[in-house]
């Protein structure tokens, strides 16, 4: 492990040290408290030969949801995105099918309708081609109708949202996100994409898939039970609907798009973002502090308030747990439990962000090891509570800090 951690915020080292050692591949961790960075640190390995450095960048999948949503309430923020327009305001293509009342808080709240991802891919190379994308979810139909139900929008959210900013503003929401967010506040590694100059510094994904037969005979006897088993389990009252999550989260041949280099050349705002933890904790701090970080202004106080109010309670369709959604945000649970006040986006592979306004407090976490659920793993839920502990504790302090907590320097 290498990096610093300010006095008082040793606990987070000591949490990360640990699963440093008890995990493979490399991952980096940031904190920022009240404006200030207080934990940087980093360890591990960032490929087989090589050691994770300050400035390595890896992909992050869902985490990248929280980059591309801060971009869109920035242009609402600008008075040029209304939450309650309808999507076909902005992109008027959109209205086909059903969709002429999906709004803007529709999608950000994941309540539009439009999780289903194998609908409308038939290969996995489609995951790359943005026009691709963006036509087929404007000819889509919901599968509910909006605004009455939500289910997670785990890939489509990406397209949705990023072609609400192109048509918006008029550039890619890539470039929007380097231009409009990670240049003013000099972030690292704040990508949607990654450029090839940057690609030298890339920690690759450790990619894990589960074992299939191979023989052709038994791997279509395979499809074929497991497609009569999800009809007649989707079917059954008060059970997972696993044809629906298999929808939403898992699309044909995924893998010969999502982990290859062409991915890096590709713009998937809810899958292929490429960040150090530094950056990523800068952005949130940004959230955190009300809207403004080292005097550069990204979002009024108004409009973080309204970023951080809980939109859609219950039971999500896909995810099955409640995620609390914000507009474009979720909840964040902690080991220690949730934190009421925060927000952010946490990502398969186990990466996350988020930001705690009432603390002036903000997490990141990135990593390689593409393992986890879809929405992280313990090691974030870890450090988020070790993060919290040692800000209250810094908050109540009177001067003294803990003998546990004690300034971090180190290279082990």
């Amino acid at each position: 492990m290498d990096g610093s951690a300010r006095k008082g915020y040793g606990l987070v080292a000591k949490v990360f040290e640990r699963q440093l050692s008890r995990g493979s591949g490399g991952a980096a961790v940031a904190v920022y408290h009240r404006g200030e960075p207080v934990v940087d640190l980093w360890g591990g390995m960032r490929t087989e030969d090589a050691r994770w450095q300050s400035d390595t960048v890896a992909m992050c999948f869902s985490t990248t949801k929280g980059v591309a949503s801060t971009a869109l309430h920035m242009l609402a923020d600008r008075g040029l995105v209304d939450y309650d327009a309808p999507v076909a305001e902005y992109w008027p293509e959109f209205a086909a099918n059903g969709k002429e009342a999906v709004t803007v808080r529709h999608v950000l709240t994941h309540s539009a309708g439009l999780h289903r991802i194998r609908s409308i891919v038939d290969r996995g190379d489609r995951l790359l081609d943005w026009d691709h994308m963006t036509d087929a979810l404007a000819a889509a139909a919901p599968a509910y109708e909006p605004g009455t139900r939500h289910g997670y929008h785990a890939l489509t959210y990406g397209w949705l949202v990023g072609e609400l900013v192109r048509r918006v503003d008029g550039r890619p929401v890539e470039e929007f996100v380097d231009e409009e967010i990670a240049q003013p506040l000099g972030c690292d590694g704040l990508y949607i994409g990654l450029p090839e100059s940057q690609r030298h510094r890339v920690a690759p994904l450790e990619a894990i898939s589960l074992p299939r037969p191979s023989n052709p005979t038994l791997r279509r006897i395979e499809k074929d039970i497991g497609t009569r088993m999800g009809k007649v389990i989707s079917a059954l009252p008060g059970t997972l609907n696993t044809r629906r999550i298999a929808n939403a989260l898992v699309p044909r041949n995924a893998e010969e798009a999502l982990f290859s280099e062409a991915t890096m050349d590709a713009s998937i705002p809810a899958a292929n973002g490429f960040f150090t933890a530094r950056s990523l904790a800068r952005m949130y701090a940004v959230i955190a502090g009300g809207g403004e970080l080292d005097g550069v202004r990204l979002l009024s106080p108004e409009r973080v308030r309204v970023m951080g109010e809980v939109q859609r309670r219950g039971r999500d369709l896909v995810l099955v747990m409640p995620m609390d959604w914000r507009l474009g945000y979720h909840r964040v649970f902690t080991t220690r439990g949730p934190v009421r006040s925060a927000f952010g986006h946490f990502g398969f592979g186990g990466s996350g962000a988020w930001a705690d306004p009432e603390r002036d407090l903000a997490v990141a976490l990135v990593c390689n090891r593409g393992s986890g659920t879809p929405v992280g793993d313990l090691r974030m839920m870890e450090l988020g509570a070790a993060a919290v502990r040692a800000a209250d504790r810094q908050a109540s302090s009177t001067g003294g800090a803990d003998p546990d907590l004690a300034a971090t320097r180190r290279s082990t």
